[in-house]
């Protein structure tokens, strides 16, 4: 399976309203080694919910997305560089999405604009149902390790995560894809626990 890190940056909080103003996307193997990266604006179609908080968040003006492409464009921009990253020559979009998995930092909130916009642009949505959410991850990673006498973060933002993996965000402001690419590394970082997490039967029997 193919890991999509995805990132959106919103006009607003509310995916029936508001829309999304920016695509950040980097696909992986099983690996996490990077296949390929992709960025694109999106103007909104609905400018009456382009929020000033949301604009302090990405820093991108009604201006910044003028020449921009529409959602659907974004949308064919987007499939269309899944599908040249991974070299498919075929028409079969479901057979290749279903085994893309999409992660990210409390990803369940970027699917649903981003399937919203699929709905209100009539665009059939073939991803995999399977998701791979860092905030919940980071969550049980720190309570293994805090159970283990580790010191772990305060909170599980995605700069508090990164942090604690040495790592950072370059800008104050989010990019869609910087961001993504932290997520990508932090995952990675987190995955890289597995081979230390090796069950115990002996204990797993005294317990029982």
């Amino acid at each position: 399976m193919l890991y999509l890190v995805l990132d959106l940056e919103m006009s607003g909080p509310d995916p029936e309203w508001n829309e999304v103003v920016q695509i950040g996307a980097v696909l992986c193997n099983e690996e996490w080694e990077e296949l390929g990266r992709f960025l694109t604006n999106v103007y909104p179609e609905n400018t009456a919910s382009f929020s000033t908080p949301s604009q302090k968040i990405h820093d991108l003006s009604l201006a910044d997305l003028q020449d921009a492409p529409m959602m659907f464009e974004a949308i064919e921009k987007f499939e269309g560089w899944i599908m040249e990253t991974i070299k498919y020559k075929g028409t079969d979009k479901q057979n290749v999405f279903k085994k893309i998995a999409i992660c990210g930092q409390s990803v369940i909130y970027d699917i649903n604009f981003l399937r919203a916009a699929y709905r209100k642009q009539k665009v059939d949505w073939y991803f995999s149902y399977t998701q791979l959410d860092l905030h919940q991850l980071s969550f049980f990673l720190f309570k293994i390790l805090e159970a283990n006498s580790y010191d772990v973060p305060r909170n599980r933002s995605l700069g508090s995560v990164a942090s604690y993996f040495g790592l950072e965000r370059e800008n104050e402001t989010h990019n869609a894809l910087e961001d993504s690419l932290l997520t990508k590394d932090c995952l990675a970082a987190v995955m890289s626990y597995i081979p230390y997490l090796m069950l115990d039967e002996d204990a797993m029997d005294e317990n029982d």
